[in-house]
């Protein structure tokens, strides 16, 4: 929940310049709802995409507060991410809901990216493991295989995000490679390693190519990093 219209505008016109010439990374940002109609139209002609922070699953109906993907590819939104632990923690959205969201997605023709991850608590008692492989299968429940390489996978530890703490590379690559193996289980090996998995959790500059080397990564959930832009850019070219 940051950035007025203005502040998005300037924002994404500045990242724009900084990233004209990166040519092999796939560029997103994800503005709060009240910019996305605006920052697309200055996005136009680029090459980063429109993602939005979350979606109802219903396409329309009387849930006053709400907003449908169909709105969402109307405002020109390529992109939603689901199951951010923020949505999962403060407003109590459950695995069966994410899984919902992730099908209406697909069927809205937005490409999901889906994120999963551990609390301090869960990862004290050792249940690392147990959670991720919970939301995870969860998350991709029938969704069918010809669908599943659209999906974006993001580990997220809860523990990590804005608290200036980020899982060692070594920890972040072991986790995300479980996620890879839970994707070959739940569809095939090839597919799971079509699926890209980012990692989210206080990435920033000095920390993203270290990252970015492990085997399993495939790039980042940005959080606090990407309100700066040069900040943003760093990492995307890392």
């Amino acid at each position: 929940m940051y950035k007025t219209v203005d502040e998005a505008l300037n924002l994404v016109s500045t990242l724009k310049d900084l990233v004209k010439d990166v040519k092999d990374v796939e560029i997103i940002v994800a503005p709060p709802f009240t910019a996305l109609g605006a920052v697309y139209g200055e996005l136009c002609g680029s090459n980063i995409k429109l993602a939005a922070q979350n979606m109802h699953w219903e396409g329309e109906g009387a849930f006053t507060g709400e907003v449908s993907p169909v709105m969402l590819r109307d405002l020109g939104c390529t992109y939603v991410i689901l199951g951010h632990s923020e949505r999962r923690t403060y407003f109590g959205e459950s695995d069966e809901n994410v899984n919902r969201k992730v099908k209406s997605a697909i069927t809205n023709n937005l490409l999901p990216i889906v994120c999963v991850g551990e609390t301090l608590e869960e990862r004290e008692k050792g249940k690392t493991e147990e959670v991720v492989t919970r939301q995870t299968k969860a998350a991709l429940d029938n969704i069918d295989k010809g669908d599943a390489g659209s999906i974006v996978m993001a580990y997220e530890p809860v523990w990590a995000i804005g608290t200036g703490r980020t899982a060692s590379a070594d920890e972040a690559g072991r986790v995300t490679k479980l996620i890879r193996s839970v994707i070959a289980e739940v569809f095939t090996p090839a597919i799971s390693q079509s699926v890209r998995i980012q990692y989210g959790g206080s990435v920033k500059p000095g920390n993203a190519g270290e990252l970015f080397k492990q085997t399993d990564i495939d790039g980042a959930l940005v959080g606090g990093a990407s309100l700066c832009p040069s900040d943003f850019a760093a990492i995307i070219k890392a």
